[in-house]
Parts: C-alpha cells; sequence; structure tokens
C-alpha cells in the first residue's frame, strides 16, 4: 500500500474482511503496517523489510498495490503464508503456479481480465469518438506486458493508433505530456501500476493540456480526472482480508484459488468534461456507475 491516507478506505475493507473471520485488530491479532510512500524506492527496500519479517517469523504477510512487494516475500520465504493483491497476471510473473491452485505459500487477488483493457479503450473511443491516436502510460515498475498487448490488439481492431510510453517516476510526467503533445496524442489511457503516483499530478495535468483519459482507479475520477473504469478495490481488499483470516485459521494458501474482479466501477466527472469542453453521449452516462456533477 501507499500511505494511511490514501488508503485509508482499503484497510478498512481489509479490516472488515478479517473480523468476518472472527480477527479483530489489537483483540486477538496484531497488524503491523509498512506503508511504500515512494514507490520508486520500493524493489531497492522491499527484500530488507521482508527479511526482518522472516527474521521475526511473522505468521503471515500481506502484500497489497502490485507485484514487487510478493515477489519480493516469495523470495524471501517459502513457508510464511503471503496473501496478495495486484493487477498482473500472477502465473505470468512467477507469483503462483496457476489461479485455481496456486501452490506454494502464496496466493491472492489479482484485478486483471483478458476483456479489461478492450473494454476501457471502447469507453474511452465512446467519448472522444474522433481521436485516432491513443497513449497508454504504463509505469515501467509494473509493466503488465500482456494487458498491453490486449490493448493494442483491441486498437488495431477499431483502427486507432496507440503509443505505449513508459513512465519511471513522477517526475517523468510532465515531460510525458510534452511528448504526448508531440505524437499528436488526442486521448490517453492509465494502466493499474500507476495506482502508486499521484492521481492529483495527473489528473491536473490532463486538464491543463486539454487530454481527455480515462483512469484505472475511482479516486483518480474523484479528484478531477474525466473517467476512470476498473476493478472495485474496496472489493478486493476485502477479499485480501478474508483470505488473510482464512489462513490465520488453519487454510492452505495453496489450495485458496486466486480471486479475479467479479465488481467493476465505472465514475464519469461531468465538471472534468466540462473543463475539457467535451459533452459525454447519454448512452455513456446511462451505464456509469457513478456521475459526479
Amino acid at each position: 500500500m501507499r500511505s494511511a491516507a490514501t488508503d485509508a478506505s482499503y484497510v478498512e475493507a481489509f479490516r472488515q474482511g478479517l473480523s468476518e473471520n472472527g480477527f479483530i485488530a489489537g483483540r486477538n491479532v496484531q497488524i503491523e503496517f509498512h506503508w511504500a510512500n515512494n514507490p520508486a524506492n520500493q524493489r531497492a527496500t522491499l527484500p530488507g523489510l521482508v527479511a526482518e519479517l522472516v527474521r521475526r517469523r511473522v505468521n503471515l504477510i500481506v502484500c497489497a498495490g502490485g507485484d514487487a512487494a510478493p515477489l519480493a516475500a516469495k523470495a524471501a520465504t517459502g513457508t510464511i503464508p503471503i496473501v496478495f493483491s495486484t493487477g498482473g497476471d500472477p502465473v505470468k510473473n512467477g507469483l503462483v503456479t496457476s489461479l485455481n491452485r496456486p501452490g506454494g505459500n502464496l496466493t491472492g487477488v489479482t484485478n486483471l481480465t483478458r476483456e479489461l483493457s478492450a473494454k476501457r479503450l471502447g469507453l474511452l473511443v465512446d467519448v472522444v469518438p474522433k481521436v485516432t491516436a491513443i497513449a497508454y502510460l504504463v509505469s515501467s515498475d509494473a509493466p503488465n506486458v500482456s494487458q498491453t498487448a490486449d490493448l493494442q490488439e483491441a486498437a488495431r481492431t477499431i483502427g486507432r493508433e496507440l503509443f505505449v510510453l513508459n513512465v519511471r517516476s513522477e517526475r517523468d510526467i510532465e515531460g510525458l505530456f510534452s511528448t504526448m503533445m508531440q505524437y499528436g496524442i488526442g486521448a490517453f489511457l492509465v494502466s493499474g501500476g500507476f495506482s502508486g503516483l499521484s492521481p492529483g499530478l495527473l489528473t491536473a495535468l490532463a486538464t491543463r493540456h486539454g487530454l481527455p483519459a480515462l483512469y484505472p482507479m475511482r479516486e483518480f475520477a474523484t479528484i478531477g480526472g474525466l473517467m476512470s473504469y476498473g476493478a472495485s478495490f474496496t472489493t478486493m481488499y476485502h477479499q485480501v482480508g478474508v483470505y488473510a483470516g482464512r489462513i490465520l485459521k488453519g487454510a492452505n494458501p495453496a489450495e485458496l484459488p486466486v480471486m479475479q474482479p467479479t465488481k467493476f466501477e465505472f465514475v464519469i466527472n461531468l465538471n472534468a468534461a466540462k473543463a475539457l469542453g467535451i459533452t459525454i453521449p447519454a448512452g455513456v452516462l446511462a451505464i456509469a456507475d457513478e456521475v459526479i456533477e
């Protein structure tokens, strides 16, 4: 996770999942949080952090917010149970053997589905149908190769040109918009790996440059982004809590299938649309789960 401030609602969902299995923080379970406030430094700091947790023989490690933490935890221990949430493919990334029977000491939740990329692209094109060049912003720390390939195929199918732009840190973001303007980009999509970067900076720059965008998490839309579509993170973290509670009661993570999302949220911010000079089609408004006015 990123910080206590950004992820308070997810922490509450996690605690609720734990409580459904009889575990209440401070009563019969102790929860220790370690926040990745600077995602750019995660890969350097995670091995040492996980090694310390293994040395202390904790009962369970929960890794939220990407692949870096569970991969570091898996490298450090083959015995302590690990529950993860990730936006990548946990099989291709080497976290588990299969989704149905993970094997080993890891299981968890992934928000990756084959249909997600095409759905996001379709929603964006429905709102800005005349745009032919679209950028896909991908975090270098969470590239989601399979999701990118799906999106490229979907773009080819509907006759759109897709530019995949990699970002290493928040320092790259302002320059990224200059690059998009040079390429004649008319709109952009944001990968799930951007959940660790500042939503406020990204949405503010999108408005300043007049670029409509679709984001992966609800919080982007609530703070000024045009639209978001993705799995409900609250539901995901609740499931992580449920799995953590089941494992603490004796369940074997190798036999708990990796869960995939069943609930998705589509949010539209009409204030952002007005600022961008965009009229959201009535048919798109009709399918939104939430419209911010």
